[in-house]
């Protein structure tokens, strides 16, 4: 009979990490953000590979090269590192140790500091905001977004609550909370620009466990697993030209460390779904051994912003840098560009129909119409004429038309043209059966029933307009605790808005003091001798447990 033990090793090796494959991704919509060590990396990157990267979002990460410079416990807290070096280093290593830091003027960055984080806090990320804006002036003010009023420790921010999630200002595994904010929204959002809504339901698209040692030598060694995560939506696999953000962990967030949390309950991969965007989520590993510049072993695993696993760890020589340059080089390498549709019109209108003509694209293997945003066809047009039916009648709509190579990738979309059908235009529906299905203390989830034609609804909250969205449903948030709020909604139809629906009344929950979460910090522990500090983390005295970050 076979032995357990080998039955495993025989599930083991199927279940073997995938080769890391290449996808219709534009390389110069590749973009970063990170948490802690991981926000210190995203920078890292960002600055190495500028001409790759077009944006970042760093929570609680410092400035570039800080690591390199002074002892790491200069970089964190709530201590002001000096950046006149940061600065300097970046002018001297452009064009050579890393990419022309020219690149850098283009690129769009959000931060996001949390009020109650000791661990990375606001004067640090201060110190990031100055080297890229007022004081390095590599990025315009206006590309830059500093968001230091949420009041949240040292976490990752969503608006939705996940299992084994902490609270949002405490300071603990696995750094992610539900605070009512939409960091992932918030950051992807500045980077590319206005997103479609969120996919909350179900995932259309693949978790896939890849090699990771393939893109370094002795992975382990130099801090990063031999396997790592990458999400991807049905689209992307499908052929639709996507877009590529990575994710970086901060430190006791990998895999390793507390399982897919990082990978899974971020919210990164519900916009990922509905905007074709692969999400990587590379990985590291602790290790025990003091190599490189750092005077103590990586025992968090936390990405190298400080010198573990060489002095080059900041620019592209740099052992985890190099490895992510080629796993972006790798994602990026099934881009196959085609041609954009030029001079789309509309040549005729009937009470229910537009027809539309366009310029022919010589490498296009056919064309996909889209309406007011939505794809119009069911297979693609293979010339370059398309009558659009079954539409209402004095009704005005709006038509790009993208072309489709032969691969079944897309173009960019055309010149928008617009038609209006003849005829007296239908009278807009007034939404009905609208509930409130979920309240927090900062935060009321609305639904309504759909009315016919209409794709557009808009929400008021106390009479006044809060947002226009296409679904019928919609979570209202940073709002006040235990505060009266009245809602309407409304539809939208050509422009023109019907009448606002009948009004629901709610009441938030009341919220607990900020307070409450610091009662019992590690500092108050550390203050009264029940535990000591070091490397930056809390430990039990007498025990030794490890308590978290100080």
């Amino acid at each position: 009979m076979m032995s357990i033990s080998l039955i495993f090793l025989l599930i083991g090796c199927c279940f073997a990490a995938e080769k890391l494959a290449s996808y219709n991704v534009d390389p110069s919509e590749t973009s970063v953000s990170g948490i802690s060590s991981g926000g210190y990396f995203a920078t890292q990157v960002q600055v190495a590979f500028s001409a790759s990267i077009k944006g970042a979002g760093i929570v609680a990460g410092g400035p570039y090269n800080c690591g390199g410079q002074m002892s790491y416990t200069n970089c964190m807290y709530t201590s002001s590192p000096p950046i006149t070096e940061s600065i300097s280093n970046t002018k001297s290593w452009s064009g050579n140790k890393i990419d022309d830091a020219k690149n850098l003027a283009k690129h769009k960055v959000y931060m996001i500091s949390g009020t109650s984080d000791s661990t990375v806090g606001v004067s640090v990320m201060t110190q990031l905001y100055k080297y890229y804006s007022t004081d390095g002036q590599f990025i315009p003010d206006s590309n830059v977004v500093f968001k230091k009023d949420l009041k949240s420790g040292h976490t990752f921010p969503t608006d939705f609550d996940s299992a084994g999630n902490n609270g949002c200002g405490s300071t603990s595994s696995p750094y992610i909370s539900n605070c009512g904010f939409d960091g992932a929204r918030a950051i992807l959002e500045h980077i590319y620009g206005p997103l479609q809504p969120r996919n909350n339901g179900a995932l259309s698209g693949k978790f896939i466990e890849f090699d990771q040692g393939e893109f370094i030598a002795s992975a382990k060694v130099n801090g990063m697993s031999t396997s790592a995560w990458v999400y991807v939506p049905k689209s992307c696999t499908d052929g639709a030209t996507c877009k590529l953000h990575i994710a970086y962990h901060g430190c006791v967030q990998s895999y390793e460390k507390i399982g897919d949390k990082f990978v899974k309950n971020t919210g990164y991969n519900r916009w990922a779904d509905t905007n074709n965007m692969i999400i990587l989520y590379p990985q590291t590993v602790a290790t025990t051994s003091i190599s490189g510049g750092a005077s103590l072993p990586n025992s968090n695993g936390c990405w190298d912003w400080i010198g573990w696993y060489g002095t080059d760890f900041s620019v592209k020589s740099g052992k985890q840098l190099a490895a992510m340059k080629k796993m972006i080089d790798r994602i990026t390498g099934g881009f196959n560009p085609i041609n954009i549709p030029k001079e789309l019109q509309v040549t005729a209108v009937t009470d229910n129909s537009v027809s539309l003509s366009w310029k022919p694209v010589s490498s296009a293997h056919g064309y996909n119409v889209y309406r007011n945003g939505g794809k119009v066809n069911g297979a693609t047009i293979s010339g370059t004429t398309f009558t659009d039916s079954n539409l209402n009648s004095g009704s005005t709509y709006t038509f790009t038309v993208k072309a489709v190579s032969s691969s079944g990738s897309e173009s960019s979309a055309s010149n928008s043209a617009t038609g209006k059908t003849t005829g007296e235009s239908p009278a807009v529906g007034t939404p009905s059966g609208l509930i409130v299905t979920d309240t927090t203390s900062n935060s009321v989830t609305l639904k309504w029933d759909s009315v016919p034609v209409i794709t557009t609804y808009n929400v008021y909250r106390n009479g006044n307009k809060v947002t226009s969205v296409s679904a019928t449903s919609y979570t209202d948030t940073d709002l006040n605790s235990a505060t009266d709020y009245q809602y309407q909604v409304s539809s939208v139809k050509d422009s023109v808005e019907g009448d606002k629906s009948m009004t629901v009344t709610t009441t938030t929950l009341a919220g607990s003091t900020d307070n409450d979460c610091y009662d019992e910090s590690n500092v108050a522990h550390v203050a009264a001798l029940r535990a000591y500090v070091s490397f930056g983390y809390t430990f039990a005295l007498g025990s030794n447990q490890n308590m978290g970050l100080y």
